[in-house]
């Protein structure tokens, strides 16, 4: 980060007093820590904080320093776009488009009069902002966070034990402990200082891993015993929920995050989807390991994006057509390959 953007930053902190920031549709961990962790440094340094989540976020992340203040757009529209109409400075973290925040706060984010900050890690931003602070090549959001709070903004300040787990939180669910997006010597040496500053790994990796509902885990049996194709000619491999399973097994929310991984457990599968039906669209999860380039495939395919390891997408029309809209694109995606 180029120190003209840090030092236009920390002139205009001095003239803010009231900081939002906000986060994608169906946040994750890495969502949440990001956010949260700049919750935690702005409101300890005397700002008005505020953190926006555009629908409810996992229940297995409610533990997290902060989650309690969250304003829910979904909850509280009128709150959260007043939080952001009002901000003197917007925070737009681990996302690299307004879109991706829904339809009840995309016109409210890009309206917003705030000075904006970018902090993302996913591929080719499409959003406006006074500092864009984003790559690919790192770990995380959250990662990317550590570095601008303390490698640039304030180096010699230290970190707090609530800071630290928020974005040790994010780094460990966005590299699935650390066994994906994590060939960068630099994000090692991020979780070494977090852990110098407090954290429990083992606790954290408790609350987060081992904090499942009963409905998860008969979800989980579901996808695996009965919804799940392999295309084994491809390399690639699939499974679905219908709105029905999910009803029918109680779904709460952040039940089905992470399932779409289990595909690539097979050796013979480097490729793997996750379909969800929501209550006017698919949403689909994209996973690939080795040089399976998946945010090329949802881009092309599905007008999605995202990683090259991970991406996801929406699709409108029946859970039929999105499986079998997929499946012809994997067949077709083979053959421009040839």
């Amino acid at each position: 980060m180029e120190e003209q953007y840090i030092q236009k930053i920390r002139e205009k902190l001095k003239d803010t007093k009231t900081i939002t920031i906000v986060f994608h549709f169906n946040p994750d961990g890495d969502a949440l820590g990001s956010a949260l962790a700049l919750y935690h440094y702005f409101l300890d340094d005397g700002y008005e904080a505020s953190v926006i989540s555009p629908n409810p976020f996992p229940n297995f992340l409610r533990w997290m320093p902060g989650a309690e203040n969250i304003i829910v757009a979904q909850e509280n529209l009128t709150e959260a776009r007043k939080r952001i109409k009002e901000a003197d400075m917007l925070f737009v973290v681990d996302m690299n488009a307004p879109h991706r925040a829904g339809q009840d706060l995309q016109n409210s984010i890009v309206k917003s009069p705030a000075f904006k900050i970018l902090i993302d890690h996913h591929v080719q931003p499409d959003i406006k902002c006074d500092v864009m602070y984003s790559t690919h090549l790192t770990s995380s959001a959250s990662e990317l966070v550590y570095n601008f709070l303390y490698q640039y903004l304030t180096p010699e300040k230290p970190v707090t034990k609530e800071i630290a787990e928020c974005l040790y939180v994010g780094i460990i669910t966005d590299t699935g402990s650390m066994s994906y997006s994590c060939d960068f010597p630099d994000s090692y040496s991020v979780l070494r200082r977090l852990i110098e500053s407090g954290v429990n790994g083992e606790e954290i990796h408790r609350k987060v891993y081992d904090n499942y509902t009963e409905s998860r885990m008969k979800l989980l049996g579901l996808a695996l015993s009965q919804r799940m194709v392999v295309m084994s000619e491809y390399g690639a491999s699939y499974m679905y929920l219908t709105k029905k399973d999910l009803m029918d097994n109680g779904f709460q929310i952040g039940d089905t995050e992470g399932f779409v991984n289990y595909g690539l457990s097979m050796g013979m599968v480097h490729f793997t989807a996750f379909f969800t039906e929501r209550d006017n669209r698919i949403r689909v999860s994209f996973r690939s390991k080795g040089i399976v380039d998946v945010n090329l495939f949802a881009r092309k395919y599905f007008d999605g994006g995202g990683h090259a390891n991970a991406a996801g997408a929406f699709y409108h029309g029946t859970m039929a057509d999105a499986i079998a809209h997929f499946e012809n694109s994997v067949r077709d995606n083979a053959q421009q390959q040839k």
